[in-house]
């Protein structure tokens, strides 16, 4: 399974932003990637209300909902090209705003709508809406079928987010990104793709945005051999990155190996749903269930 990450810059505008995808995905899917992940929201480029020149009117005329014709030319790009697209952007459904990410297929079908569960609490992100749910779908790829599931940026710092879409099946998890990635985030999806045994695929923005290193790990451990994991962290530059996964070898390590759902203890882990939250970890904004 090949793999495109679009380590781009936003243009400043919805619809430059839709063309500038265009031909980066259309640059993909002749190199023969299965797939292309863009970065988080990039419909908006990421951009916070202040950014707009009208404000909080301008952002939101930018949001988008499934149902509209500027989200389904994304999903025109992905069949006109037969590659898969993991098109992150700032949903709008009815008066509630969510960013979210679609995972279309390379037919430009919707497989799996996946909104951010952990939204930042303390910028402009308090404006949207958190999702409650995590997702893995079914991908057909050329020559396989390969279950997906995705996270959004700060979902990657709850290790409870990357366990749950591996207990739904995941072997794939996307992870469209924009934020200063360095050693300690990416120990943490390093982390998330050996404790689950699955591969994560992170994309972020490059500089001066959001500073790269996007990466690949395929959560592999291999006995005798040097192996870290490590497919590829990208530099800070703007481009086109790839990786392969081999997704045989995958499956293979996933049902000899001792990690993943193989031994959880889960009728111990009822701590991790109670709600209740004691100093330090106090917080005005903090969401309650």
């Amino acid at each position: 399974m090949k793999v495109a990450l679009l380590q781009i810059l936003p243009t400043g505008s919805a619809e430059d932003n839709y063309q500038k995808a265009s031909l980066y995905i259309k640059e993909a899917a002749e190199s023969g990637a299965d797939i292309a992940i863009l970065p988080e929201c990039w419909n908006t480029g990421y951009s916070s209300p202040e950014e707009y020149p009208d404000g909080q009117k301008g952002w939101r005329e930018d949001a988008i909902s499934q149902g509209s014709e500027d989200f389904k030319k994304y999903c025109q790009i992905a069949k006109n090209n037969e590659i898969a697209l993991a098109f992150a952007y700032l949903e709008a459904d009815e008066d509630k705003i969510y960013n979210s990410v679609a995972q279309i297929d390379r037919f430009g079908q919707v497989i799996l709508n996946y909104r951010k569960v952990h939204t930042v609490r303390k910028n402009w992100e308090q404006k949207i809406q958190s999702g409650n749910e995590f997702f893995v779908a079914d991908l057909h790829i050329k020559n396989d079928i390969v279950k997906i599931g995705a996270m959004i940026c700060y979902d990657r710092e709850f290790p409870e987010a990357a366990r749950i879409l591996m207990h739904k099946g995941a072997e794939i998890i996307l992870v469209p990104n924009a934020c200063f990635i360095e050693t300690n985030r990416l120990s943490q999806l390093r982390s998330r793709a050996f404790e689950n045994m699955v591969g994560m695929v992170t994309v972020n923005y490059p500089s001066p945005k959001e500073n790269g290193h996007s990466s690949v790990y395929d959560g592999l451990r291999i006995k005798g051999e040097d192996y870290n994991s490590e497919i590829i962290v990208a530099d800070e530059t703007e481009g086109l990155f790839y990786a392969y996964f081999d997704i045989e070898k995958l499956r293979k390590y996933r049902s000899r190996e001792l990690w993943g759902d193989s031994y959880r203890k889960p009728w111990l882990y009822q701590d991790l749903i109670d709600d209740d939250k004691a100093d330090p970890f106090l917080r005005k904004n903090a969401e309650k269930k």
